[in-house]
Parts: C-alpha cells; structure tokens; sequence
C-alpha cells in the first residue's frame, strides 16, 4: 500500500474529474494522502476533500509565494489557527522559502516561516517545508526548530540530508528523483534512515519519469519509489512499507 505524503487534489487541474481520480486511487493500492493547502482561500477546498475522504487528510499552511496575498501576518496567522483549531488537520504546511520566484518579498517569507514555525511548535504539528533555493536560511530555521518537519521534494545535498535526519525531521522524495539530471537528490535519498523517509507526488505537478510532462496523481508514486528502491538497494515493496508506516505514524492515519 502506497501512501502520498504530499499532494494538491484542490487544485484547477483536478475540476473535471476530482472524485473519479481519487475514487480510482484508493481502488488502485492508494491507502492515503496528505492533501496540503498553500493559501487562506483554499484551506476550505482542502478541508471538504478530507471530510469527504477519510483517508484524505488535510494540511494548511501558507505557502511562500503566497505571502504577497495578505496585509496582516497577525491576521493570517489567526485565520490559520482557527482553521486548525476547528477541524480535524494533522501538518501545517506547506509552508517555507521561495528564492527561484519572486511572487513574495523574502522578509516577508521569512515572517510568514517563522510565525508558523512557532505555531508547529505550539500545536505540536509536523511542518511541511517547501525549499527552493533557500537552504541556508532553511536549514538555520530547523536547526532551531523544537518540532518535526518534512522536507517536501526534497533537493537539498546529502550532507544536508543527514544533518536533517540527525535532528529528527523526515525527508520526502517527488518525481524529481526520477529526473535524469538528478543524480544529487538520488544520492541524498540514499542516506536517509529507513524510519525517516517518505514518498509523494506533490500531484498535479512534478510528474515523475516516464510521465513527465503530464497531469500527476498519486498512481505515479510507483516510479518514484522505484527509483528509491533502486538507490537504497531494497525491494519496491520494501520501500512502499516503511515509507506507508512512516507517513501513518508521523501524520496520525493508523
């Protein structure tokens, strides 16, 4: 069984047909995912997915390339706390840095990121990290960081993967290790413990070889986790299971 950690079911792409995708999902070996909102006005999108699906569960947060949306980061972060308060929500995220775009000042990224850093902390909430090209200011963040984070699509060098995993956070792998010019995330996915790894699709987007370039959705994890298993030396099936019980234990789904 097959557990997406890292997924976007909300999004434009899935309006034709949403609930014939994910109903062929759980049919097709899919045992959850994590459907994660990356702005105010699609936490309640996000929300309906996991009330409709018990084995949809839901992470809010707000995305770095989001930030520019709001005027008030005390009025944001009482928004995303009311949100969790009031309905069944087991991460925060996705949350963390943008450097490739500019949708977003970098201050003001780095005050959205640490206010919810602190509101992980709080709530006891894993962290969902987006890091594109912000390793440094995000690596300094969770070296610091009293929680748990996941370090979603992970593209960070395996040195840095293993001073992650020495803190307790988990690192997830998406379609780009499949990526022929990815030979450095395939190397950091292969030193990252067994209890600490994690697998996704990040679907609509980041479909992974032989299918990129297309629509994603979670039936994709299979070339994802094979590749994994090919870098770690394991079987497919051994990397389904510990990344399955390694999501359900750190998002609460047993």
């Amino acid at each position: 069984m097959i557990f997406d950690t890292h997924a976007h079911y909300d999004d434009e792409k899935f309006d034709a047909d949403r609930y014939e995708v994910i109903d062929g999902l759980f049919k097709d070996g899919v045992s959850g995912i994590l459907n994660c909102a990356t702005c105010i006005e699609n936490f309640g999108a996000t929300l309906d997915l996991s009330r409709k699906y018990e084995r949809v569960y839901a992470a809010l947060g707000i995305h770095p390339s989001d930030c520019y949306r709001y005027k008030s980061l005390e009025d944001s972060m009482e928004r995303l706390r009311s949100a969790i308060a009031e309905n069944d929500v087991r991460a925060l995220g996705e949350i963390g840095l943008d450097y490739h775009y500019d949708f977003s000042p970098k201050h003001s990224q780095l005050e959205y990121f640490d206010a919810q850093l602190s509101l992980s902390e709080e709530l006891g909430l894993p962290a969902v990290i987006h890091d594109r090209e912000a390793h440094g200011d995000v690596f300094e963040r969770l070296r610091k960081f009293r929680g748990t984070a996941v370090i979603h699509s992970c593209s960070e060098s395996a040195e840095t993967v293993r001073q992650l995993c020495r803190l307790g956070h988990y690192v997830s792998f998406s379609g780009s290790v499949t990526f022929k010019n990815a030979s450095s995330v395939r190397e950091a996915a292969a030193s990252v413990p067994d209890g600490q790894l994690l697998v996704e699709t990040d679907s609509p987007y980041m479909a992974p070889v032989p299918v990129r370039g297309k629509r994603n959705d979670s039936g994709n994890i299979r070339h994802i986790i094979a590749v994994l298993a090919e870098v770690r030396g394991a079987e497919p099936s051994y990397i389904e299971h510990i990344t399955e019980q390694n999501a359900k234990r750190l998002f609460r789904a047993e």
